[in-house]
């Protein structure tokens, strides 16, 4: 796992403020709260602007760049070749992110078009059928598996590490681990897209683990665009503490993805691809 200034990205994402504490024992009390940060980030190509998206401030590159790639904008690591947060005049806007992108890359006035505001909750954008997402990114071919064991294992894994949501209480978490359980990423955003943007980005951006050889494990239920984004850096599983949608199980049929819910310490269940999954 790559290294993070843990205590940069909390001064980042979390604030603190006075709320009112109602107690039917002890009345009411002023307290002070820690809560997690919700802001747009505008990421812009060449300066144009092509999404919002409501983001918890910190990694917003990695968020850029998962984003960028899942949504079929670049095809290689190397397509990105800067990005900065943009100088409004003598300041820094940290919530305006910049990329440049390498000549080969097209985009084309229709891109920006397709693309334009991204709540905390969703992400996928634009697109309306899942055909025209196949046409980017076909179904997997993998020999992936892994043991049931490993998979009771990673709910304490991931909450030995989840800092932001020990203290507000208020993100998702999104993790990439290999085969045997052992942790790759973890990222945490108020959006559980974003989160799944950061980890893919992080990768892209720095890391060296081949994504078809691990699972990515999200906090959330597993909706459409959580697997979609898993299909677009070909993952083979999807872990998710809660229920995958309709739509997320048919989308990883489709694309021939394992795909997991209600995972607890000691049982899953496994709505596609159950082969994938070794009982031992």
């Amino acid at each position: 796992m790559m290294h993070r200034d843990v205590h940069g990205f909390f001064s980042m994402a979390s604030k603190q403020m006075d709320i009112v504490r109602f107690d039917g024992l002890r009345g009411s009390q002023v307290k002070s709260d820690t809560v997690a940060v919700e802001e747009p980030l505008e990421i812009r190509v060449h300066g144009k602007a092509l999404v919002v998206t409501m983001r918890t401030p910190g990694h917003d590159p990695e968020l850029a760049a998962g984003y960028l790639w899942s949504e079929g904008v670049i095809q290689e690591p190397w397509h990105i070749l800067e990005m900065a947060h943009c100088q409004d005049g003598p300041h820094l806007n940290d919530n305006i992110l910049n990329v440049f992108l390498h000549p080969d890359v097209a985009i084309v006035p229709e891109c920006h078009e397709r693309f334009s505001y991204a709540a905390s909750g969703c992400g996928l954008c634009g697109k309306s059928t899942i055909e025209s997402i196949q046409s980017h990114f076909p179904p997997l071919q993998s020999g992936f598996r892994v043991a049931a064991s490993v998979l009771h294992g990673i709910l304490a894994s991931v909450q030995e590490r989840q800092c932001l949501f020990d203290q507000t209480g208020g993100v998702h978490a999104a993790a990439l681990f290999r085969a045997d359980g052992s942790l790759v990423e973890i990222m945490e955003d108020v959006g559980r897209h974003n989160a799944v943007d950061k980890v893919i980005g992080a990768q892209l951006r720095g890391g060296d683990f081949p994504f078809e050889e691990g699972f990515l494990f999200v906090s959330s239920r597993a909706s459409f665009e959580i697997v979609q984004k898993a299909c677009s850096a070909r993952i083979p599983m999807i872990v998710c503490a809660s229920a995958p949608s309709s739509l997320a199980i048919d989308f990883a049929l489709a694309n021939r993805q394992t795909l997991i819910g209600f995972l607890r310490d000691h049982r899953f269940n496994a709505y596609t691809y159950p082969e994938r999954v070794e009982e031992r």
